[in-house]
């Protein structure tokens, strides 16, 4: 057990003090609960402090990554919930499998990306995580519990999936991968004039795309409100990698990457700003071509192109930023029409905007995906214009019927929360029977009183 050592999420927003436990493999976890709280952390890339615990005990799991037992004929793989999707893609595209979800950055645990419900470009298509886990092991401060989408403990099983860690220690999964011929995407890339340009596109087309997202310049407005870049794309086929005897098509499957650069630690507030932001959105548009059909884009440069910045939150300087994502359904157009004016005209600049489309959600409670849209906005800290245009936002998701994504959240009002989630307390009862003493706590679930 370490000593207390200061925490934050990737936003860096509110780093708290806690004892770091990192068990290795086969370590018991059972003696970590304690009544201070007790939370499990993976890789630290939840932005908020869904993986913080002050004052009590944050448990370490990346030491625990092994994988347990492969069928690369079903593709179905049982691994320790600290092995990272980086490792897993590592070890098995260059066998011919990928992960079934993928977040926009490989460097999460399976343990977070179940307790976050993960969800990718490809929502619309095939669903979050959960739908695709046949099993979980749980301790939790009850015992160590099996349970699956099916039989007797389905309902704890559930209750994790998109449980922010707070049913217990997630200490292995079995998941099913999706099988691949290459390690190529071949993609399409449009240019929308704005947001409802882009909102009919993708309502259109997606059905013929496994993954889909649209990056927004969150600047424009007036006619050019929500104009947009709309990247849609499927695995390749190795006839689409070119001619016989091409460096592609003799290794389709290579997958390689590689931290290509990395940001210093001493960066200035503010350097994000609306001058530099609206710069980079014009570029960013320009580059953009109109149309372009079928171009062949890497694993990495398609999903994670991030991931090839270390330490890329540090560009929003010592304050940090914040993630704000959310949902409303289908039929609320007007109202996500509504959002995009209102952070265009707000003055707070997001450097990163994306907008999606879900398909049907889960039985998970507090899984977030529903059918509908989901727009992620990436905020500096310390606009002082940015509270209260959260508020509002927050205000029309909720009349919408929409919600906030919990394992993103830094600052969500609490009385809200009931609304954003209507199955709250059917989580609450599974969660009381397994620790009835609510030892698994976490700062965001004492702030938001979960």
């Amino acid at each position: 057990m370490a000593p207390d050592q200061l925490l934050s999420g990737w936003g860096r927003t509110a780093p708290t003090a806690a004892c770091v436990a990192r068990p290795g493999p086969g370590d018991p976890l059972g003696g970590l609960f304690t009544r201070s709280g007790v939370i499990p952390r993976g890789l630290g890339r939840s932005y908020g402090d869904a993986a913080q615990c002050s004052g009590g005990t944050v448990v370490d799991m990346t030491a625990r990554d092994d994988v347990y037992a492969e069928d690369l004929e079903t593709g179905h793989v049982t691994v320790a919930a600290g092995a990272s999707l980086d490792a897993l893609m590592r070890r098995y595209v260059p066998q011919g499998w990928f992960v079934p979800v993928t977040p926009g950055t490989r460097q999460v645990t399976v343990g977070g990306a179940i307790a976050a419900d993960v969800h990718g470009k490809n929502h619309h298509v095939d669903g979050s995580l959960g739908l695709h886990l046949t099993s979980l092991t749980l301790t939790t401060p009850n015992g160590t519990i099996d349970c699956g989408p099916e039989g007797p403990e389905r309902d704890l099983f559930w209750a994790t999936v998109g449980g922010l860690g707070l049913t217990g220690i997630i200490e292995r999964a079995t998941l099913r991968l999706v099988p691949i011929a290459t390690s190529s995407l071949a993609v399409d890339t449009e240019r929308c004039r704005d947001i409802d340009e882009l909102m009919a596109t993708m309502s259109e087309s997606d059905a013929h795309f496994r993954y889909s997202v649209a990056w927004i310049d969150c600047l424009a407005t007036g006619a050019s409100l929500g104009r947009s870049v709309l990247t849609r794309g499927n695995h390749a086929s190795v006839d689409e990698l070119g001619p016989s005897g091409s460096r592609a098509r003799r290794d389709p499957l290579a997958f390689r990457p590689a931290v290509r650069i990395g940001v210093p630690a001493a960066v200035p507030t503010g350097l994000l700003n609306r001058l530099t932001v609206r710069a980079f959105n014009e570029a960013w548009y320009r580059k953009a071509p109109r149309t372009a059909r079928r171009s062949l884009e890497s694993i990495t440069s398609f999903f994670h192109p991030l991931d090839g910045v270390r330490d890329w939150n540090r560009l929003y300087g010592r304050r940090g930023f914040l993630q704000y994502q959310l949902m409303v359904p289908f039929g609320a157009e007007t109202d996500l029409r509504h959002l995009v004016e209102s952070v265009a005209a707000s003055g707070c600049a997001s450097f990163l905007t994306v907008l999606k489309r879900f398909g049907p959600g889960n039985r998970a409670p507090l899984s977030f995906p529903a059918a509908g849209w989901t727009l992620a906005l990436d905020l500096a800290v310390g606009n002082p214009g940015l509270g209260p245009l959260l508020d509002g936002l927050d205000q029309v998701v909720v009349s919408a019927g929409g919600r906030i994504y919990l394992a993103k959240d830094s600052r969500l009002q609490p009385e809200l929360l009931a609304a954003m989630y209507p199955r709250l307390d059917e989580w609450r009862q599974v969660r009381d029977r397994v620790d009835p003493d609510h030892l698994m706590q976490s700062d965001l679930s004492r702030r938001l009183g979960l």
